[in-house]
């Protein structure tokens, strides 16, 4: 798994990420989704060094091997502006001013910052399965509530801790075949660690304040996505009968925006990776 790259931990001050890196020429940012870690990627990443790419695949902070911050009243330290800023400042660290970003799911929320508040630094955003979090909370109806019920369930204090901490696995349902076994085996490891846990729904709890109050400022002030945008979404993910036309909801946020579906589900780089590649490398080719 993740051929070709190193792994190691990067120390931001605040925060120390667990970060894997490989390849030569322009950067590609990967940020994976809840509850996964950045080994969501190995079935891309290895694929994307070969398309002639500098891969840059973190665990967030406080997913996987990251390191966990220290709670806040307010879920400041978890808010997508924080690990926004982290993931800015990791790119400065490698020297790679520039770079294409990729996010999936929670970590789309992490893209969708990046480009918003370092609009000189990213230069292609790709959102897989994701809307800004002030379009799904807006559009939430009954349907919502059922279908994700768990974005309820996890903003909730002390509780969701305690019931997923008694039996991670039993809550999470991974499927080892679909995500083979190394990235089984770790995002396992991730969920049995109780402050991993804390932190992944330290990231819900801020979308319900800090994240909707960032959205919703960037609305009022006309701010955009200056950069070609991408919205990939899966054809069995529910995402389009939940929230609506992707395209109606990102004309809003960017000038420059497609959306395509690949045939899988809302874990596109799992279960359909060769099309993933596919659409990133047509892409973030070079104009």
């Amino acid at each position: 798994m993740f051929e070709g790259f190193t792994d190691e931990m990067v120390d931001l001050g605040d925060v120390q990420l667990r970060v894997r890196l490989g390849g030569e020429g322009p950067a590609l940012l990967l940020i994976h989704g809840h509850p996964r870690t950045s080994a969501t990627w190995h079935r891309v990443a290895p694929q994307l060094i070969t398309a002639g790419f500098t891969v840059v695949c973190p665990d967030m902070r406080g997913y996987g091997r990251s390191s966990k911050s220290i709670i806040r009243a307010d879920h400041r330290q978890q808010a997508k502006r924080a690990v926004a800023d982290d993931l800015a400042d990791l790119m400065s660290r490698l020297d790679l001013d520039q770079f294409a970003v990729v996010g999936h799911d929670r970590g789309g929320h992490v893209a969708f910052r990046l480009a918003m508040d370092y609009p000189s630094r990213v230069t292609r955003l790709v959102i897989i399965d994701a809307v800004p979090i002030i379009e799904a909370l807006e559009r939430c109806d009954a349907r919502v509530a059922e279908r994700r019920f768990d974005w309820f369930f996890f903003a909730q204090p002390e509780m969701p801790e305690r019931v997923i901490s008694a039996d991670p696995v039993a809550w999470y349902r991974p499927d080892p075949h679909q995500m083979g076994a190394e990235n089984y085996a770790e995002l396992v490891e991730a969920i049995n660690d109780p402050e991993t846990v804390r932190a992944m729904l330290e990231d819900y709890r801020a979308a319900f304040s800090v994240d909707r109050d960032a959205d919703r400022a960037d609305r009022l002030a006309g701010r955009t996505i200056g950069c070609p945008m991408l919205a990939v979404v899966g054809s069995g993910s529910d995402i389009e009968a939940l929230f609506g036309d992707q395209l109606a909801i990102w004309k809003a946020w960017a000038d420059d925006v497609r959306v395509i579906s690949i045939d899988a589900g809302p874990y596109i780089a799992e279960e359909n990776p060769a099309a993933l590649v596919e659409a990133l490398t047509d892409f973030l080719a070079p104009d």
